[in-house]
């Protein structure tokens, strides 16, 4: 989902240790940033510097950013999923959790030392790496925790994926093809996620239609 900036972990590994991070444009001389507003939603406001923040957090790990319209839509995204997450008092991570998952991030570059340098690069501070971390980690357990237990995969879909999807992509890479019963276990896994992440993305797109989102133009308030 376009939310889950964490699946990273997994996903963009290769990304991560071979693109090249495109350095963000930073105002001339020493003028003191004012931070404006980004989109009013709802009764509320999202800020340029979440705006930058997300931004910069994606150019970490991507190499570079996304569109600025995709990054506000990912932001509205998390608000709606925030709010939600809040008045079902659900557990924010721990301390343990947020170091875990800074160690599996920087685990993805060549070297800690290579992550540190593209960290400066895209302009982040170490806590505001973290700060990212925590809030993927608590927005992507709620979604697993509100929608997991609907999405439901029978014998028939994980065979199915095996057939046509599995097994021709080894097979494609010459790789030998295991059994269906040595990883039926994880393809369901991996059938049940993108059921979670399809309820999640039709959730979030019904929920946003119902809200007041106004994109304010970019040095158009402050």
């Amino acid at each position: 989902m376009r939310l889950l900036v964490l699946i990273f972990l997994g996903v963009a590994a290769a990304a991560a240790q071979t693109a090249p991070i495109s350095a963000p444009s930073t105002p001339a001389g020493n003028a003191q940033f004012v931070d404006g507003v980004a989109v009013r939603i709802d009764t509320d406001v999202i800020t340029e510097s979440e705006v930058r923040e997300l931004a910069d957090f994606q150019r970490l790990v991507d190499g570079s950013a996304r569109p600025r319209d995709e990054v506000i839509r990912e932001l509205c995204d998390q608000w709606i999923l925030h709010g939600e997450a809040e008045t079902a008092r659900f557990p924010h991570p721990t301390d343990g959790d947020v170091d875990n998952a800074y160690q599996a991030l920087v685990k993805q570059f060549p070297s800690p030392e290579e992550f540190q340098k593209r960290r400066t690069a895209a302009q982040l501070t170490d806590s505001e790496v973290r700060e990212q971390l925590s809030q993927q980690l608590y927005l992507s357990r709620f979604i697993d925790f509100r929608f997991r237990p609907a999405a439901e995969v029978d014998d028939a879909a994980v065979q199915k994926y095996y057939d046509e999807e599995f097994a021709p992509q080894l097979k494609a890479k010459g790789e030998p093809v295991p059994a269906l019963d040595k990883v039926q276990e994880t393809i369901r896994e991996v059938l049940v996620l993108r059921l979670v992440n399809d309820r999640a993305n039709q959730w979030l797109d019904d929920t946003r239609g119902r809200l007041e989102i106004d994109v304010v133009p970019q040095g158009g308030s402050q």
